[in-house]
């Protein structure tokens, strides 16, 4: 079975990992993208779970022999992208893939899936907001949250290379409006 794909991106900080899970555990018959990451676990991640940590040199052999339906240098040696086997894995068990992925990773999936997929970009209400977020966090050293906001200026500029953005202000709505697209996606009814 080739399935549909979900593509949720967003700048750190903006809530699109907290709206994918809500839309994993809404009666959807959607199976989590685990991406691959050259980076180190974070306390409380699980290698196979949240990520398949290859680290630096096993990520760059594995883009040498084209394991990955995309991937990307986030910054020096910080490597994340999809790899192939996991989306077949998810649509051998006849489920519909989701993306939690940056937005450079959600344009190139969009572009290889086409009209197959739906492409999600949650934005922060403002750029301040998402600031106090990753503050509030309590994840970044001083320069790592320098550095994310710097990106995050970046990636907001591509939400309109998405089909759709929904504002994360108030999350409750955020998390009504994500799961009503994806319903109508899935199941083809109209708008």
């Amino acid at each position: 079975m080739e399935g549909k794909a979900i593509i949720v991106s967003a700048p750190s900080g903006a809530g699109k990992t907290t709206i994918v899970k809500h839309l994993l555990n809404c009666g959807l018959p959607l199976e989590f993208s685990i991406s691959a990451c050259s980076r180190s676990m974070r306390p409380g991640e699980i290698d196979g779970k949240d990520y398949y940590f290859l680290g630096p040199e096993e990520f760059k052999k594995r883009i040498a022999h084209d394991e990955f339906i995309e991937w990307e240098e986030v910054y020096q040696d910080m490597y994340y992208g999809t790899l192939k086997s996991e989306i077949s894995r998810i649509w051998e068990i006849k489920k519909h893939v989701i993306f939690d992925v940056d937005v450079k990773g959600g344009v190139n999936l969009k572009k290889k899936f086409g009209e197959s997929a739906l492409s999600i970009f949650i934005g922060p209400p403002s750029y301040d907001s998402l600031r106090d977020r990753l503050i509030a966090r309590g994840t970044e050293s001083p320069a790592s949250l320098e550095k994310r906001l710097e990106r995050a200026k970046l990636e907001m500029t591509y939400s309109n290379k998405f089909d759709i953005t929904i504002i994360n202000n108030v999350l409750s709505k955020a998390l009504e409006e994500s799961e009503m697209l994806v319903r109508q996606f899935i199941y083809n009814q109209p708008e």
